[in-house]
């Protein structure tokens, strides 16, 4: 079977069934594993992924409104990989192809593609996305063992002894605010919080920062979409809105790395919820940092 994936996630979980070499061609996006880097790129996207985050905004809302593509097929590669199966998603447009344009273009292939489009919005869906994923390519039994071990990981993670339950708000854009949704007020409690921002399976939601004291915040997380730490780092040593600098300088702060273990919905989230009781305990690891000179949380 040849596989593209058109979503970082779906690359994960493909290479987490122990079938990495199925992949013939992936988004501009997937980055792990690291082995997969070799691989044909079938997207583009026109946005500068280097510039900041209000002005990545500002391009995709410019985009949309132009009624342009966020991200865009290569369909002449797209034709001659000739994959067997598509994998593509239609939680969001920004961060894949549209599952639209993706099932008009695998209905032009001849012989047609297959296409598994992933809908994960909390925990119970991202395990069906594995099973659906391992069905396709007749591993179900290696994806009922990859969900039972992440859900293990996942309990050992909730059974820990904790001596507080922290107030947390989950950011996943600065500027303009976003709050985290989905599956991460799920990470949230399994770590040992509370998420005042969100409740599961919520969409992320668009947020100001002067609402934001009302929720009365223990700790920050700041998970920015697609951005590892350095990114995120750059992204908060700039901000200058008056109201957030007062949250940030009060509410302990800690930065995760968003694109590795809170964006996608895949194995890694939860490496994401082990990151999250660090924090929660105070301690730095490799993926999680404390922002300034802010307290534990």
């Amino acid at each position: 079977m040849r596989v593209v994936s058109l979503l970082p996630a779906a690359t994960e979980i493909v290479a987490a069934l122990g079938n990495q070499s199925l992949l013939v061609g992936i988004s501009h996006e997937c980055d792990y594993p690291p082995s997969v880097l070799h691989l044909p790129r079938v997207t583009t996207t026109p946005i500068d992924i280097e510039a900041s985050g209000a002005a990545i905004d500002a391009e995709v809302r410019r985009l949309s409104q132009a009624g342009e593509p966020v991200i865009a097929i290569d369909e002449s590669a797209l034709r001659q990989l000739a994959p067997d199966l598509i994998i593509t998603q239609d939680l969001c447009q920004i961060c894949a192809v549209s599952d639209g344009l993706v099932y008009r273009l695998a209905a032009s292939l001849q012989p047609a593609p297959q296409v598994l489009s992933l809908s994960a919005r909390n925990l119970a869906g991202v395990w069906r996305d594995i099973r659906a994923i391992g069905a396709a390519l007749q591993l179900s039994d290696e994806a009922d063992e990859l969900v039972l071990g992440l859900q293990s990981r996942l309990r050992s993670l909730a059974a820990e002894p904790s001596a507080h339950t922290p107030r947390v708000l989950c950011i996943e854009w600065l500027d303009p605010l976003y709050l985290a949704g989905h599956w991460v007020p799920e990470l949230v409690a399994t770590a040992g919080g509370v998420d005042v921002g969100a409740a599961p399976g919520s969409r992320s939601a668009r947020a100001e920062w002067a609402d934001l004291t009302s929720l009365e915040p223990e700790c920050l997380l700041v998970m920015l979409c697609g951005f590892d730490i350095e990114r995120s780092r750059a992204e908060l040593d700039q901000l200058v809105h008056p109201e957030a600098l007062e949250l940030f300088s009060r509410v302990p702060t800690w930065i995760m790395d968003g694109n590795a273990y809170t964006s996608r919905p895949g194995p890694r989230l939860v490496d994401g919820a082990r990151r999250m009781r660090s924090a929660f305990d105070g301690r730095t690891m490799a993926g999680l940092e404390r922002w300034a000179t802010a307290g534990a949380c």
